[in-house]
């Protein structure tokens, strides 16, 4: 996955609580385990004003025109903000590879479901929960200054302002590592590489019963 340092970005204001999965990517698009090829659908039956389903040309839907990601002084955002228990319904980890496709590379919220906020960092999505009064202040600057930016230094833990606010996260220092190094669940296990091979090879001479695939 793609490694977390410093990240600038327009920030996408998604003025709503309770955001759950379905609606970041609705079921009919769950059909595919790969990770890629769900940004055009994020947030669906909000973005547009038909129904789509899988090989929908999306370009030839109506968008709602009240959507915030149809807004073209978001268009490039890729930092989200919203409100409490962003991520809420089902486990589906498609909501966070809907995200991270679409090009958000942070969500910040007052507080986020359990299981989305475990799945973003396995994809190198940052969350980022902080105080009421602070993301009230945020929107309220979002609303002040088209283009509005916020950056991200994740090795200090600091949500930098335009005018240099600086704003302290909490994050698990594992959870920081493996951003901060690109290292997704399948990466960590492959730094042991060598410690695996070495123990097959040593099963194989103990017992090289288990390995006969022709029986």
């Amino acid at each position: 996955m793609q490694a977390f340092i410093q990240h600038t970005g327009i920030v996408i204001p998604l003025d709503r609580a309770n955001v759950d999965t379905d609606a970041i990517i609705p079921k009919q698009y769950l059909k595919s385990v790969k990770r890629t090829g769900f940004g055009p659908n994020l947030f669906d039956d909000w973005r547009y004003l038909d129904p789509g389903a899988p090989g929908t040309d999306n370009a030839k839907r109506r968008i709602n025109p009240d959507f915030v990601l149809n807004d073209p002084r978001y268009s490039k955002g890729s930092i989200l903000l919203a409100r409490k228990n962003f991520g809420c319904g089902s486990s589906r980890e498609h909501a966070v590879w809907a995200l991270d496709d679409y090009g958000i590379r942070a969500v910040i919220a007052l507080s986020f479901a359990d299981i989305f906020f475990n799945n973003c960092f396995k994809s190198g999505l940052l969350p980022i929960q902080l105080d009421e009064h602070i993301v009230d202040q945020l929107f309220d600057n979002v609303a002040g200054m088209p283009g509005y930016q916020l950056t991200v230094n994740l090795t200090g833990n600091p949500l930098i302002t335009p005018d240099s606010q600086k704003f302290k996260f909490d994050i698990d220092p594992f959870r920081k590592h493996c951003l901060l190094e690109g290292l997704d669940d399948i990466a960590l296990t492959l730094q042991h590489a060598d410690k695996i091979r070495d123990y097959e090879a040593r099963r194989l001479k103990e017992a090289p019963w288990l390995f006969d695939v022709t029986s």
